[in-house]
């Protein structure tokens, strides 16, 4: 685990393309597995970096957990090493796509199997990425950072910083959790991007700030602020279970897609070089 907990990409001078996911239960039967490998396999064909935000895995179905039901478990993981098959699966199925993975990051369920059952799935699910493909995939938090350093060989460099937060509280459905993006903009600085998951909703935000700069002169800056759905359909054209008993809507399905660019400053002998970032939703 990393003491300090910011994972710097190194990058050089041009556009950057990320795909930001979060959400994905890839052990749950309900999980689009269709929509997550064709989306990954448009990050594949653009060489685009990706960023897992926690639910990797759903991992509900082990002999500890009350909410286990027999509808709930893939044939594969129904064994006794049931842990052990669903991470084992999961390195097979990411492994063409361990090389653009930078960041996998934990989540609330994933953080209920190492209270419950006293292991790290997304250390073994990480290092067995790395074993297998000689990659250098990172283990993440709850939360963290990721900063993007962008370099060049005439000393032309600028950052993009990302926070991320697994999420946190209920499903919103009124807000969709805008009011937890409120929460953040008051006590994270610095950051060009906040991103969160968790109540598989999907929307971007931008707030502007006023700040003076170190020789007193006024600008703004502007947040984003996303959150990425999920890839579990629960739904099911409204027919039942516990999503639908509930009174819970359908939730979209994907991830976004973040573009980052870097500009130069506009004068000759100007520093002022920035990276331009914005989301859009994947398809």
């Amino acid at each position: 685990m990393k003491k300090n907990n910011v994972h710097e990409i190194n990058c050089g001078f041009t556009q950057r393309l990320v795909l930001l996911i979060s959400d994905i239960h890839f052990d749950n039967p309900k999980c689009d597995r269709h929509l997550l490998k064709r989306h990954l396999d448009q990050a594949l064909e653009q060489g685009a970096d990706i960023l897992f935000n926690g639910d990797t895995f759903c991992l509900m179905q082990g002999a500890y957990d009350p909410r286990k039901s027999k509808s709930d478990i893939l044939p594969q993981h129904n064994v006794n090493n049931y842990l052990d098959a669903v991470i084992g699966e999961a390195i097979e199925w990411f492994s063409p796509y361990a090389h653009l993975i930078k960041v996998v990051g934990l989540g609330n369920h994933e953080t209920s199997i190492l209270k419950r059952a006293e292991t790290d799935v997304i250390e073994r699910f990480v290092s067995g990425l790395n074993i297998k493909n000689g990659t250098d995939v990172q283990r993440g938090g709850y939360g963290g950072w990721i900063v993007y350093n962008f370099r060049d060989d005439h000393k032309h460099k600028a950052s993009y910083k990302i926070k991320y937060f697994h999420g946190a509280g209920g499903a919103a459905p009124v807000t969709l959790g805008t009011i937890q993006s409120n929460r953040m903009q008051v006590f994270v600085a610095g950051a060009d991007l906040i991103w969160q998951g968790h109540v598989h909703n999907d929307y971007e935000l931008t707030y502007t700030q006023e700040y003076l700069t170190l020789h007193n002169k006024v600008r703004l800056k502007d947040v984003c602020h996303v959150r990425t759905a999920t890839y579990k359909e629960e739904y099911n054209q409204g027919r039942g279970g516990w999503h639908v008993e509930r009174g819970a809507a359908p939730k979209p399905l994907g991830g976004r897609w973040l573009s980052l660019t870097p500009h130069c400053g506009g004068g000759h002998h100007d520093t002022d070089y920035r990276v331009v970032g914005y989301t859009y939703r994947t398809t």
